[in-house]
C-alpha cells in the first residue's frame, strides 16, 4: 500500500514537549563550554578520559578543570608483554639445553630467582612507563608528561592561547583498525611542538583542542569588549 494511505502514529502533546526538551538539552550540551560541563566517572587505567572525575596532578590550579587525560593505546603494550612472557618461559626451555648443569643446585635456584626478579622488574617498569606517561588537556593549558623511569620524568606545558595549529596522523594496519595515532600541536610557546603519541581517537582529540582554542579566543574577545 502506498505511504499516503498509511496514517501517521499519534503522538501526545506531552510526549512532543518531552522530545523537544530532550533535543534542546542535547543541543545545549554541545554548545556548553567544556569547563561548564559535568565531570564523568573515570577508570584510572583508561587510555582516553573525557571530562574525568577526580583526576589531579602536581601543578593543577584549584579552579583548573581537566578536559582530557590520554595514554598510549593499550595495544602498544603488546611488545613488552610478549617479551616478558618469552623471558618467563626461557628457564623451562633451557631444561633441554644443559647449559647450567655444571653449577650446584643451590646456585641454579638462586640464578632462577634472580632471573624472574629481572623479568618482573622489566615488566613493572614497562607498565609504569605506560601508566605515568600521560597527556593532559585542561581548560587552561596542555601538559605533556614523559615518564622514562622511576627517577626521571619530563613535564612540558603551554597555555591554550599559544596553540597555533593541531593536526593528527593515523597510520598502519593496527592504527587504522583500532583508531589510534599521533596528535601534533604547534604552539607559540617555549616548546614549539607537542606530540601526543599513539593515543586513541586522535581525530576527537584534535577536535576538542580546536574547540578549546576557539573558546579561549572567544573569552579574550569578550574580555576586551567589556
Amino acid at each position: 500500500m502506498a505511504d499516503v494511505y498509511i496514517s501517521k502514529p499519534f503522538v501526545k502533546k506531552e510526549d512532543k514537549k518531552e522530545l523537544v526538551k530532550e533535543v534542546d538539552e542535547k543541543k545545549d550540551e554541545k554548545q556548553t563550554p567544556f569547563k561548564l560541563r559535568k565531570s564523568l566517572p573515570f577508570n584510572p587505567f583508561s587510555p582516553f578520559g573525557f571530562l574525568p572525575k577526580g583526576v589531579d596532578f602536581e601543578t593543577r590550579d584549584k579552579e583548573e578543570k581537566v578536559i582530557l587525560i590520554l595514554r598510549r593505546h593499550p595495544i602498544t603494550n603488546l611488545r613488552w608483554v610478549i617479551i616478558a612472557v618469552l623471558m618467563s618461559l626461557a628457564p623451562f626451555l633451557l631444561r633441554y639445553f644443559p647449559i647450567m648443569d655444571f653449577l650446584p643446585s643451590n646456585f641454579r635456584f638462586i640464578s632462577l630467582v634472580g632471573w624472574y626478579m629481572l623479568v618482573f622488574a622489566y615488566a613493572f617498569e614497562s607498565f609504569l612507563s605506560w601508566f605515568f606517561a600521560v597527556n593532559i588537556v585542561t581548560d587552561e593549558r596542555i601538559i605533556d608528561i614523559d615518564f622514562y623511569n622511576l627517577i626521571y620524568k619530563e613535564v612540558s606545558d603551554t597555555n591554550l592561547d599559544k596553540i597555533q595549529d593541531v593536526t593528527y596522523k593515523v597510520g598502519g594496519v593496527l592504527g587504522t583498525l583500532l583508531n589510534y595515532g599521533n596528535v601534533l600541536i604547534q604552539t607559540a610557546g617555549e616548546v614549539p611542538r607537542f606530540e601526543f603519541n599513539l593515543v586513541p581517537r586522535p581525530e576527537k582529540v584534535a577536535e576538542i583542542l580546536q574547540k578549546l582554542r576557539e573558546e579561549e579566543e572567544q573569552e579574550k574577545i569578550e574580555g576586551r569588549v567589556r
